[in-house]
C-alpha cells in the first residue's frame, strides 16, 4: 500500500566539501531521493558556512541545506540509511509535514523573506565649536585647579 507524505529534511553538511562541489553535494542529496521513488519539492541551501553551538566530528562550522519532497513512508527507513552514508552529510534532521502546510513552506523556501536591515537613526552632527569649547573647559579648569 502506498502512502506518500510530504517530507522536510534538514541536513548540516560538510563546508569544505560543499563549497568545493555544491552541485555533486546538492546532487547526491536528490539523488537518493529519487531513487526511493520520492519526488524533490524543494532543494536549497539555507544557511553558508555558520558557526555550529558545538563541535561535530571535529567539525565547527557547517553549511545547512533544506530540502522538502514527497515519499512513500515506508522508505523514509531507507532513505535515512541512505544519508547516513553520505560522506558531506554531518548530521540531518526529517520530518513529516501536514498536508496542508505544503504550499506555504514551499513557498517560502523559494522566496525566502530578505533580512531586515538594522534601522539607523540619523545622529545630529556636532557643531566643531562646541566640541572645541566643552574640551578647552575642561582643561581651564583642570590647570586652574593645579
Amino acid at each position: 500500500m502506498l502512502t506518500e507524505h510530504v517530507y522536510e529534511t534538514l541536513f548540516i553538511l560538510d563546508t569544505e566539501q560543499y563549497s568545493r562541489n555544491p552541485e555533486e553535494v546538492s546532487g547526491q542529496i536528490a539523488k537518493a531521493i529519487e531513487e526511493l521513488g520520492g519526488t524533490v519539492r524543494v532543494s536549497r541551501v539555507w544557511d553558508e558556512d555558520r558557526k555550529l553551538a558545538y563541535e561535530i566530528d571535529h567539525h565547527k562550522r557547517g553549511t545547512y541545506w533544506l530540502v522538502y519532497y514527497h515519499l512513500d513512508t515506508e522508505r523514509t527507513k531507507d532513505l535515512n540509511r541512505q544519508f547516513q552514508l553520505m560522506g558531506p552529510v554531518i548530521r540531518f534532521l526529517t520530518v513529516k509535514i501536514d498536508e496542508r502546510l505544503e504550499e506555504a513552506l514551499v513557498n517560502h523556501a523559494l522566496n525566502p523573506p530578505k533580512p531586515a536591515e538594522p534601522e539607523t537613526k540619523p545622529v545630529p552632527a556636532a557643531d566643531a565649536d562646541d566640541v572645541f569649547a566643552e574640551d578647552e573647559t575642561d582643561d581651564d579648569e583642570a590647570q586652574k585647579e593645579q
